[in-house]
């Protein structure tokens, strides 16, 4: 840190991403990428004639895109936000909707990332404990007087809250916004998208990272009323209005077309998830009830910390969090069966050699 950086962020902690190694020699189990390309239809979109117009400013109302995304989840254009990836999205949730009169409250072991931009804003957090089964206690969040964040289903658990437990949610506390994110809501989770259209405090937040195969391309958007939305647009424009470049907005277009490829690909990836959960329990893993593309799993003959290494030794790579109450576990992204395969051998090894 040099000399010159603000008092202010002086002691901030930033958000650390998992391993991307450049050599593409592992089997990368760690950030819940895609193990699938994106659609024909997208490689088509990102045409020479896209390309050429990279000389032009991108649309900064993101309209085609806008208009495409609210025809798929039955909503107005109106009440759509497009981002730079959901990360972006989450940013301007917490400068919108806290500040130093308005605290956030999360789960304790969650996203990463909500800390950090609590701190980063400068927002008293309140972190809410799961309970020992690492499950959400709907009941926890109700009547807070705090903008509320959850992630549903839940990372790096992998559980999940009902539709009807976040609603009952919302409705306790209707003086704050509530905001669910649903980046892996995908692959098993029940979206709460269309709640938006009754109640006024709520925003929904996905992304094309996880389930589109575009972790790369960087493209979320968000749904809400429209005053919620209007208020994300306001500081879109305060900051970049060009936010979104013009090849992720032609390719979230023709991934939404072309739903039905993502939707084969989501349906291999959950019985890949199946598959390997019980693989990992006739090993003797404690392995949740994952309802997102990754699995958090535990054994008691290595720590976390092992798993991990081990792991890595013979060239897969998982997610291991060094924390209180979770640094038994690792978080393993679901691949295709081939990646599947060679973990469970890779973990069979391991346990023999205990």
């Amino acid at each position: 840190m040099s000399k010159f950086m603000s008092e202010r962020f002086s002691k901030l902690i930033a958000y650390v991403p998992g391993e991307q190694p450049r050599d593409f020699s592992y089997i990368k189990l760690n950030t819940n990428e895609s193990p699938y390309p994106p659609a024909p239809a997208v490689f088509e979109a990102l045409n020479a004639g896209e390309i050429a117009n990279l000389r032009l400013y991108s649309d900064p109302e993101c309209g085609e895109l806008k208009r495409t995304l609210a025809d798929y989840l039955g909503v107005g254009s109106e009440n759509t936000f497009v981002g730079n990836g959901s990360d972006e999205i989450l940013s301007f949730a917490f400068m919108a909707f806290c500040d130093k009169n308005i605290p956030v409250s999360y789960p304790d072991i969650s996203y990463g990332f909500y800390s950090v931009y609590a701190d980063l804003y400068g927002i008293e957090k309140n972190e809410i404990p799961l309970r020992e089964d690492f499950s959400i206690a709907p009941e926890d969040y109700f009547d807070l007087g705090t903008t509320i964040f959850i992630a549903n289903p839940n990372a790096p658990t992998g559980l999940c809250l009902s539709a009807g437990e976040i609603e009952d949610i919302v409705k306790a506390n209707p003086d704050n916004v509530v905001v669910i994110d649903e980046a892996y809501v995908d692959f098993g989770g029940e979206s709460c998208v269309q709640l938006t259209k009754k109640y006024d405090n709520l925003l929904v937040i996905q992304t094309y990272s996880k389930s589109r195969s575009f972790a790369g391309g960087r493209l979320g958007f968000a749904v809400g009323c429209k005053p919620l939305i209007g208020d994300l647009e306001k500081l879109r424009y305060s900051t970049n209005p060009f936010n979104v470049d013009r090849l992720a907005l032609a390719a979230g277009v023709a991934a939404i077309n072309n739903q039905s490829y993502y939707d084969n690909n989501i349906f291999k990836i959950i019985h890949n998830r199946e598959y390997t959960t019980s693989e990992l329990r006739e090993l003797g893993f404690e392995v949740l009830d994952s309802k997102a593309n990754f699995l958090f799993a535990s054994t008691a003959k290595l720590s976390g910390a092992e798993l991990y290494a081990g792991l890595r030794e013979r060239g897969i790579l998982v997610r291991y969090f060094n924390r209180p109450r979770i640094d038994r576990f690792v978080r393993i992204t679901i691949g295709t069966r081939e990646q599947m395969d060679a973990l469970i051998s890779a973990v069979k090894e391991m346990l023999n050699n205990a």
